[in-house]
This record gives structure tokens, sequence and C-alpha cells, in this order.
């Protein structure tokens, strides 16, 4: 029991990533738009997350860096779609290329100012970001374990999710997003101003991919800078977006499940020898299944928004 207890609780803290992951990316997508750089985004945010903090030491500071790191990622993708009106597909590919190149760039320099060749944050810092223990409720047995011993940022990433999940169904602005994903013409005749709240929306989202690299960096890590910390996470959540039919509140649990995908190799019992690279390739192998899965249940409500992917014209509607 005790061990079931400890696979769950890794479960959730490596899914976390995920999470802010396919948050940012559904924000994106409702807005009509498959942004396939959510990889670059997520490393572009933990090299500017872990940068900072190892300079400043600020927890708050990091991650406002790491957020703003993954908006203008995403500005150059905005600007390039909306604006310039590019392919979505090529235009994000793009950015995962860029944003992983520019990361490893500033990583090298980073690491080669370090002391001893090894970037590390500060004591402080680090027990800033560890487990929360709350009085009373983290004493529970097995539930007090299993969701009230976490660091702050998975409590973020959930209240983050049921917000989102609130202001899209819940608000005038997030059914004007809606409204855009599905069908931007008549979103425009009924005086929505669909470039703005495009640009809105894929900022916000790139935003939180940037805190999804920051997590692994600054928490994942150990307090060490880890090359190629992102690992291909970015990619699962593009994959988890469709798994939670485009629900952030569904992603909450997505993402638990993928993580615990990635953590299981731990948690084997000692008899079962399988490869390590099994174990690598395990994630993106349910990813692949998901998708399958996903592309037969064309139901109407696990279909993604009408209008993704499609350029916006205003002048032909």
């Amino acid at each position: 029991m005790d061990m079931l207890i400890k696979f769950l609780a890794a479960a959730i803290v490596s899914g976390t990533p995920l999470l802010f992951g396919t948050l940012g990316e559904i924000l994106t997508e409702k807005a009509g738009h498959l942004n396939l750089g959510v990889e670059g985004m997520m490393a572009m945010g933990a090299i500017a997350g872990f940068y900072v903090g190892y300079k400043t030491s600020n927890v708050l500071l990091s991650l406002l860096t790491a957020f703003a790191a993954g908006v203008l990622c995403a500005l150059i993708y905005a600007f390039l779609t909306i604006t310039l009106k590019a392919t979505h597909n090529v235009t994000g590919l793009t950015l995962t290329i860029f944003g992983s190149g520019l990361s490893s760039f500033i990583a090298f320099a980073m690491i080669k100012g370090a002391e001893n060749g090894v970037p590390v944050l500060e004591s402080s810092f680090t027990r800033s970001l560890s487990d929360i223990h709350i009085p009373f409720l983290s004493d529970i047995p097995v539930i007090g374990e299993l969701l009230f011993q976490y660091n702050p940022l998975v409590y973020l990433g959930i209240v983050m999710a049921v917000v989102m999940a609130l202001y899209m169904k819940r608000t005038r602005a997030g059914l004007n997003l809606t409204a855009v994903g599905e069908n931007p013409a008549a979103a425009d005749a009924a005086g929505i101003n669909v470039t703005l709240v495009k640009y809105i929306h894929v900022l916000i989202g790139g935003g939180i991919c940037g805190l999804g690299g920051a997590y692994m960096s600054l928490t994942i890590g150990n307090g060490s800078w880890v090359n190629n910390i992102v690992n291909g996470y970015g990619w699962i959540a593009v994959a988890l977006v469709i798994f939670a039919s485009w629900n952030p509140a569904k992603a909450i649990g997505g993402a638990f499940v993928f993580g615990a995908f990635s953590v299981i190799r731990y948690y084997i019992p000692s008899g079962i020898n399988l490869p390590t690279a099994f174990y690598n390739m395990l994630p993106f192998l349910v990813t692949a299944i998901v998708l399958v899965i996903s592309s037969v249940r064309k139901k109407k409500k696990h279909v993604e928004p009408a209008a993704i992917g499609a350029i916006y014209f205003r002048e032909e509607r």
C-alpha cells in the first residue's frame, strides 16, 4: 500500500509539467491555432527560469521570467500565423527548433561561466519550491500524502486548470474564445475582435508552456541544471490536448496518467527486468495509442475546434 501511494504521488509530480504544457496548448488551440512549438516554448521557459533563479535566487522573478520567455516565443508564432498568415504547422515546428536550439546555446554559456561547470541554485531557492506541509491535512493517513504534500507549482497547475475550465464555460470572454476557434468569420460578424482574441490567448498559452519548462528545470533537477530537461514532454503535451478533449479539467487526470508512465520504471518489482529503452519510449508509445484511439472515437464533443489550423482572411468573410 505504501508503495502504491508513493507511486501515485510521484506520478502527480512527474505529470505537472505536462499539465502546464497541455493547458497552454489548449488555450492556443481553442483560439483556432495548432502550435507545435510547445517543446520549444517549454525549453525556453526552462532555461530562462533557471538562469534567473541561478543569478538572483528570487523564485517569483524566476517564474515570471519563464512565463515571459514562453510569451515571447508565442509572440513570434502569433505574428507569423495571425498577422502574416503563415502556415500553423510549419511555424510551430520552426518554433520548436528555434526554442530548443536557443535554450541549448544559453545553457552552454551558463555552464561555461559556472563554478566547476555545474550551475546550482541556492539552497534557499530550492527550499522555496520544496514540498509544503499543510498542518492537519498533510497528516491525514493516505489522503494527506496523496493530496497535501506537494510543491507549490503542483497546486498552481491544478488551480490554473480549474480556473481555465470555468473561464471557458462561464465567462463572456471564454465564450468569445470558443466562438473564434469554431468560426472566426461568424465571431467577427458578431462584433468580436478576432485578431485581439487570438493574440491574447496564444500569448498566454505560450507563457503557461514556459512555466511547464521552468517546473522541470527548477524542481526535477534537484537544484542543478540538466541539459535537454524537457526531453519530448512538449510533444506529449500536444497529444494530451486530444486525450483531454480540449477540456482543461480533464487535462489534470490525463497529465497525471502520463506522469505515471514516466516514473513506473522505479516501481516495477525487482524480478521484472526490462530494458531501460523500453521505459524511455513507454510514454511516447502510449501517446501514439491515444492518438489512434482519439481518431477513431470522433464524437462531437471529442473533436477539435472547427477552425483550428485555418488561416482567417477577414476580407473573405
